[in-house]
């Protein structure tokens, strides 16, 4: 049994009060036992994808060796959390991307996940600010259990989730922003599907509010999902800041593959048209 923690919250104002809320939140967690967190996507700013402003291009930091993933390193030794952690990346100058750090509990940096998948459509300017990522798709070997990462646009590609679950995943955090609309059906529709398909756990993290780039209505909902596709214990507020905890079983992903044999029935040497243009 796995206790994992998953946060929602608004925009603060500031970058600093945003890394000071995360790390509160993150303490609260590990007082109650939580052994693996994930932040939402771009934890420390404002969704600055909302416009399109050179402006925002500040916001982004080396990974692992600016100040904010060492910050949270400590904290992970400090507190022998697993943290999920998704920044804005500065690989080297023009070379930006939408990433998540992944921390071991004795706050070693174990690698990062870099998005895939950029959206470019009224709200959501993504490919004004990151590079399409390139490092595949990772798991990673981490005190709780193996880690993989997907983040927002990423989960309306199954290819991505299936990759993590051939890799080994038996948990995957997709931390995002979205908002209201037709992608409200999807959010609860797709990453419970991916779950099942695939037979691990999914952390799906959203934002809450309105902030003041623009109109985009964030609607929190975060929740995780089971092997089997289902909720554990409910889902989060559409509206309000929260941290939902829970208990995973990683028990039932053994359970589950045993009575659902997805990965043996697989047929690899039927799917090559799919990876053709």
């Amino acid at each position: 049994m796995v206790k994992a923690a998953i946060v929602q919250t608004g925009w603060t104002g500031s970058k600093e009060s945003m890394i000071d809320v995360h790390e509160k939140y993150m303490r609260e967690a590990a007082a109650v036992g939580v052994k693996v967190m994930c932040f939402q996507e771009l934890f420390y700013g404002p969704y600055f994808c909302q416009v399109q402003e050179a402006e925002y291009y500040s916001y982004a930091e080396a990974i692992p060796d600016g100040p904010t993933t060492k910050r949270f390193q400590d904290l992970a030794k400090e507190l022998g959390m697993v943290l999920v952690l998704p920044m804005y990346e500065e690989e080297q100058p023009g070379f930006l991307y939408n990433t998540a750090a992944v921390i071991d509990a004795d706050g070693s940096y174990l690698g990062k996940y870099r998005k895939t998948h950029i959206p470019q459509v009224k709200g959501f300017w993504e490919k004004f600010y990151f590079r399409p990522g390139n490092l595949g798709y990772p798991v990673f070997q981490t005190a709780v259990g193996r880690v993989g990462v997907y983040i927002c646009y990423d989960r309306h590609f199954p290819e991505g989730w299936r990759a993590l679950g051939l890799a080994g995943a038996q948990i995957v955090f997709n931390p995002s922003a979205t908002s209201r609309g037709l992608s409200a059906y999807l959010w609860q529709l797709e990453q419970t599907a991916a779950a099942a398909a695939n037979m691990y756990y999914v952390g799906a993290i959203n934002r809450v509010g309105i902030e003041p780039l623009g109109d985009n209505d964030f609607y929190g909902t975060s929740y995780f999902a089971n092997p089997r596709g289902q909720f554990v214990d409910g889902t989060a507020s559409d509206q309000e800041e929260e941290l939902v905890i829970r208990d995973l079983d990683f028990d039932l992903i053994d359970q589950t593959r045993a009575q659902w044999a997805f990965y043996r029935d697989r047929r690899p040497d039927m799917y090559g048209p799919l990876t053709q243009a």
